[in-house]
Parts: C-alpha cells; structure tokens; sequence
C-alpha cells in the first residue's frame, strides 16, 4: 500500500481533514470518500467536463487533478451551489430554461457557468459560449444551456451583455 499524505482543504464551506493515496484524483476524493456525487467522471482524460469542480474559484477538471494538489485550498461543487435549501440563480435558469435533459453533463455546466458568471458577470452571448467550450453535451444542442447561463446574469446584474437580453427574455 502506498504511503498516504495528510491533507486539509474546505469543500462547500466545510473543513476536512483527509489521509488519502499520492494518486487518488479530487473527483475520487470527493465522490469516494466524502459522498459528494454530483460530480460525475465520465472521459477520465480532461475532455469533457462532466467532473468539473471549482478549486480557489476556478474550473478544474476533477478525473485529472490530484487531490493532494487541493491540500489547503477552497473546493466548491455542485452541492455548494444551493444555499439554505434554495437553487443558486444559475440552477433555476437550468430548469427555467430546460438547460438539460439526462443531466450527466449538467453538474459540470453548472461550475463551469459558475466560474464564467463570477468573472464576467455579464457576459455576452459569445462570451458564454467560448466559456463552456469545455463542457460537452450530447443531448440539449446547447442552446438552452447558453439562454439559462444569460437569464442568470440578467436576474443578478441586469442586461447580461449587449446581444443577450434580447436572448434571455426569450
């Protein structure tokens, strides 16, 4: 058995602290050992985005990133999205919207939606689908999943870019 490493990171809001394998990944880590399965591994090599989390505010890739590379830093998933019970403005566009359909995909959108919104705020509708292009969908055609990111923007801040007002009134 290899030797374990002791690491600390706050997932959500909450401390752990963890004894975990040099190569378990943070989407291991997560789903395996703190039963936070919203974050679903689908290609295991990065291309997809259906594991994406947030480390420090930015969208990761949780297959590939090792969690003894989140020691000391801030993680939020899919299940930090909701506050107090209530859906974050991103989640209830999603289902405004009907921005998904299996919703394999759909936990990966949302943090990757979540870092493009928290950095650009009111992006345009090229700015929102640059932003997701790390992020595939097999079902919705991504139209849907464009208009809910806009709504988003527009319920938080207003006209959510020049071109996409007219889009998120739709």
């Amino acid at each position: 058995m290899p030797d374990l490493i002791a690491i600390s990171m706050v997932v959500n809001g909450r401390p752990y602290a963890l004894s975990i394998a040099p190569r378990e990944t943070l989407a291991d880590v997560l789903r395996d050992r703190l039963a936070l399965t919203g974050l679903k591994v689908s290609c295991n090599a990065q291309v997809c985005g259906a594991c994406t989390v947030l480390v420090d505010g930015l969208p990761v890739s949780g297959c590939t990133f090792l969690a003894v590379d989140a020691d000391g830093r801030r993680v939020r998933t899919v299940e930090g999205l909701a506050i107090d019970g209530e859906l974050s403005p991103l989640q209830q566009a999603f289902i405004d919207h009907a921005a998904f359909q299996c919703g394999f995909c759909t936990p990966g959108m949302l943090m990757t939606a979540t870092a493009l919104l928290e950095e650009h705020p009111n992006p345009s509708r090229a700015e929102v689908v640059h932003g997701l292009e790390g992020n595939l969908c097999r079902c919705t055609g991504y139209a849907s999943i464009v208009d809910a990111v806009l709504a988003a923007a527009a319920l938080a801040g207003g006209s959510a870019g020049s071109d996409a007002a007219t889009e998120a009134g739709r």
